[in-house]
């Protein structure tokens, strides 16, 4: 009997779990969701007599080996940070890992030992990154395959509102982790747009963000992820003059949240004093930011009421997460909605062409969401393939060779999550 371990079951897990019950329940495999929160993990699994849920506290090595021990494969929801402790456990009992995470340093200083030790690891396989990295590569290699030669490349992802939940001037609602939306953009961005390599730093990302149209849901705004020219050489373009990876919101959204990052509002370092401190004193350094049309943005959020901030806040950063948390939370009926394009422009036979790939994909309600759907879909799927000796590379990865993304894609395609493509 195959054994998955899961470590976290917040926002993102709730249809990977949900996928791999039903997994389970064809296979007679068994699910182990780890998870803090006991109760929040409980839910999730409902009583299914394939899984079960443990309490752990994920920093205590013995706990967390104990379980790594006993499964055949594990996933890790956890923050990032903790990644690299479930790494390490992985490492000493011999098992395979999946993260949707950016592949960080920490991660990629174990590359030899899980190389010497026949595993896979296999990170980057959620959303954004991970549907992203997989589709565009598709897309490159068809547009490769009939001699087209792609001098221009642009990849947008949002987590956005749908628009029957849109019911708020900023056009969004929390449907992942609050803390990277408040931290988005924090490290900056650089990329290379007609020939030259153009950096940003955080001040500057939400302050002229670029535009794409999205047919049936009208103008989106986009700004840089943090280093798009990591990738250049990933995807196989490095001929392109332009290579660029971004983050979709509604115009409004960033016209918003421009002045809060310019104020220092995201600030996650400084400590902030907050006895008797309200949130207009907190928010003070907003004014010589904001004028009348985006105003009612900031009033909604709450940034200028006479309220008191959250005691336990011990940062900037602490207090806009919990206003972004109450004030847009999305309410029980809401529904989220995933936006994905591909932009590619390319020469064939001596003619420009442009070539675009499109995903919508939208959530079922505030827990069944698109959000969750396209980070825990592509783990599930893997995790599937690889159990099932589908997918047997070993060493460390992203999702960005065909025999990782070929049948991820198509068992994606299979569940729903498929892609329109356009050539003019």
């Amino acid at each position: 009997m195959k054994k998955i371990l899961l470590f976290g079951a917040g926002k993102s897990a709730t249809s990977l779990i949900r996928y791999l019950l039903g997994v389970t329940a064809t296979r007679g495999w068994q699910l182990v969701v780890a998870e803090s929160n006991l109760p929040l993990a409980e839910s999730k699994i409902a009583g299914h007599p394939q899984a079960r849920a443990v309490a752990l506290d994920v920093t205590r090595e013995e706990d967390r080996d104990a379980l790594v021990a006993g499964a055949d494969l594990v996933i890790s929801l956890l923050p990032p940070a903790l990644h690299y402790g479930v790494a390490l456990s992985c490492l000493a009992n011999g098992k395979h890992l999946l993260t949707a995470s950016y592949l960080d340093d920490s991660i990629r200083a174990l590359e030899d030992s899980i190389r010497e030790k026949g595993l896979f690891f296999l990170c980057e396989m959620g959303l954004d990154p991970g549907i992203d990295h997989m589709s565009a590569l598709q897309f490159i290699r068809e547009i490769e395959g009939t001699g087209g030669r792609i001098h221009s490349f642009r990849s947008h992802t949002g987590g956005l509102v749908a628009p029957e939940s849109d019911d708020n001037p900023w056009h969004y609602k929390i449907s992942w982790n609050p803390r990277n939306v408040v931290l988005a953009g924090s490290a900056g961005a650089r990329y290379r747009e007609n020939g030259m390599i153009v950096v940003k730093d955080h001040s500057r990302l939400f302050e002229e963000p670029g535009r794409v149209t999205m047919p049936g849901i009208g103008e989106l705004a986009w700004y840089p992820n943090r280093d798009s020219l990591s990738y250049i050489p990933l995807y196989g373009l490095e001929p392109a003059a332009t290579f660029i990876r971004t983050t979709l919101r509604y115009p409004d959204f960033c016209r918003g949240w421009a002045p809060i990052v310019r104020a220092g509002l995201t600030d996650d370092k400084t400590p902030v004093d907050t006895d008797n401190l309200s949130y207009a004193v907190w928010s003070a350094p907003l004014l010589s930011f904001v004028d009348a049309s985006i105003r009612g943005q900031l009033e909604y959020l709450g940034c200028f009421d006479p309220d008191l901030v959250p005691a336990a806040a011990l940062s900037s950063a602490d207090i806009l997460q919990h206003l972004l948390e109450t004030r847009l939370a999305m309410q029980p009926a809401d529904k989220d909605m995933i936006v994905m394009i591909h932009e590619l422009g390319f020469v064939r036979e001596g003619k420009e062409h442009v070539a675009t790939s499109t995903l919508v994909v939208k959530g079922e309600d505030h827990l069944h969401t698109a959000m969750a759907r396209t980070v825990g879909l592509p783990l599930g799927i893997a995790a599937v393939l690889v159990l099932e000796q589908k997918i047997t590379l070993r060493g460390l990865h992203i999702p960005i060779v065909p025999a990782i993304y070929e049948p991820v894609m198509q068992e994606l395609e299979r569940q729903g999550i498929c892609f329109n493509s356009l050539q003019y």
